[in-house]
């Protein structure tokens, strides 16, 4: 199995990253994790991420990324849906041909919700071609490959939970811890993007547990631009 991390754009002026996934099992199965902004964004546009407005600094969409280790969108078997925040979720009109996991609890609330943060990219995920399998809680999604519930940034948030051979697990908590000072549930500061404090700590009290339980080395975060300098990046890959 192999894990490739890729680095989707950057924004502000500490260029966070905006981040993508994808695992290769065994049996030649890809499983993608979110899609990033849509790939009509270019480097130098402002948009908005709930409360703030950033700069878009440097983009490299998700087909061009695939396209580098000779994969396109009909490739892939599962599209893993963390949430349905703008910059998760801007191309997954793409992946028709995969099969799209989500939180039941996090796909409702966002295609109700009149708030922009789900709203504005709305034509990119709510569209009758794809093919939506909505979860409850905790699920192993294949062999190696867990899914974890992780509520608090936003409603139905999900985690995932990698096995690699070699590596070992590796922990993408993606937007339920978005950086590495956010590691202790006590102290860890809320961004004007977190919507349920109290869900946030509990959920990093959980992923942190799952860490130490697995005996995890890696806890990737999903907006921690000086730990995404140090990862491997695809076509680089942990297996």
């Amino acid at each position: 199995m192999k894990l490739y991390c890729m680095q989707l754009a950057t924004i502000g002026e500490n260029h966070m990253p905006i981040p993508g996934y994808l695992i290769q099992t065994d049996e030649g199965q890809h499983v993608l994790i979110d899609t990033g902004l849509p790939h009509t964004i270019i480097a130098g546009k402002s948009i908005q991420m709930g409360p703030l407005q950033v700069r878009i600094q440097t983009v490299e969409p998700i087909m061009a990324q695939l396209a580098r280790i000779n994969l396109q969108p009909e490739n892939i078997d599962y599209l893993i849906c963390s949430h349905f925040d703008p910059d998760h979720v801007g191309n997954h009109e793409l992946f028709s041909h995969a099969r799209l996991i989500a939180q039941r609890t996090q796909y409702e609330y966002a295609l109700q919700s009149p708030l922009p943060r789900f709203s504005q990219f709305r034509g990119h995920w709510d569209r009758p071609t794809l093919q939506y399998q909505l979860i409850e809680g905790d699920h192993t999604l294949l062999p190696g490959v867990e899914l974890i519930e992780t509520s608090g940034h936003v409603s139905g948030h999900q985690s995932v939970l990698v096995r690699l051979p070699d590596a070992g697990p590796i922990l993408l908590a993606i937007d339920a811890i978005t950086h590495s000072d956010g590691l202790d549930p006590e102290t860890r500061t809320m961004s004007p993007l977190d919507m349920n404090e109290k869900m946030l700590r509990l959920s990093t009290r959980k992923l942190i547990n799952i860490a130490q339980r697995e005996h995890a080395k890696h806890i990737i975060c999903g907006h921690d631009a000086e730990q995404w300098m140090r990862l491997k990046k695809l076509p680089e890959y942990y297996t």
